[in-house]
């Protein structure tokens, strides 16, 4: 049965997956970008920029396991790009160019939905304005047997978890403080129904699993 899993959430010591102040100049708020340096110093995170060398060990074991067996992308309108409010046009088509790095179908949550925009590599974003449950009921049958990925922001984590259809969260917790910005665990309790799987340390972050008890 396909799982819905949280993989390679960045996140500071005080709870934050983006900084403040979120715009074109600056995709993950100010200071965000410090939230996944560690992942541009793996192989794997070299690969995705074109270039060669990069660290292994525990770091690209996650990053390259993020992809792994995932069929179906939801995130949220934030993580797409930087408009609020209504469209004024469909000229904006995410941060990632024409080939976005997903390669299946990836659902964007907002208020505003719009035509279904297809991009090169096998992406099409889908807009939808729906509960998680039938959001992810979608995203199951687009995954066709695969895991289907939760994506950011912290706003659309926390609607999947307080409905309780989180199977796996994996954060990163990275030694920094942003002091403000988009946080992870306002309104979320003690995150009953879920335990810590495992935490694990590199160098540079602490890898937390939580998963669904």
């Amino acid at each position: 049965m396909a799982k819905l899993l949280v993989r390679n959430l960045a996140i500071s010591l005080d709870g934050y997956v983006a900084g403040p102040n979120q715009g074109p100049d600056n995709p993950i708020g100010e200071g965000g970008m410090r939230l996944h340096e560690w992942v541009f110093a793996t192989r794997t995170g070299n690969e995705w920029s074109g270039t060669e060398g990069g660290e292994t060990g525990i770091d690209d074991d996650f990053v390259k396991a993020g992809d792994v067996g995932i069929g179906a992308t939801i995130m949220g309108r934030n993580m797409f790009g930087p408009i609020r409010g209504e469209w004024q046009d469909e000229e904006w088509k995410g941060w990632w160019g024409d080939n976005p790095p997903y390669h299946h179908d990836t659902f964007v949550m907002t208020h505003h939905p719009r035509q279904s925009l297809p991009m090169a590599g096998g992406t099409t974003f889908h807009f939808v304005d729906d509960t998680p449950e039938e959001v992810l009921r979608q995203a199951v049958k687009a995954a066709d047997g695969k895991d289907v990925r939760l994506g950011g922001g912290s706003s659309v984590v926390r609607q999947f978890l307080r409905a309780g259809l989180v199977d796996e969260m994996h954060l990163a917790v990275v030694p920094i403080l942003l002091g403000g910005g988009e946080r992870l665990y306002d309104d979320l309790g003690t995150l009953p129904g879920y335990v810590v799987g495992s935490v694990v340390r590199s160098p540079s972050v602490t890898h937390v699993t939580f998963t669904r008890a």
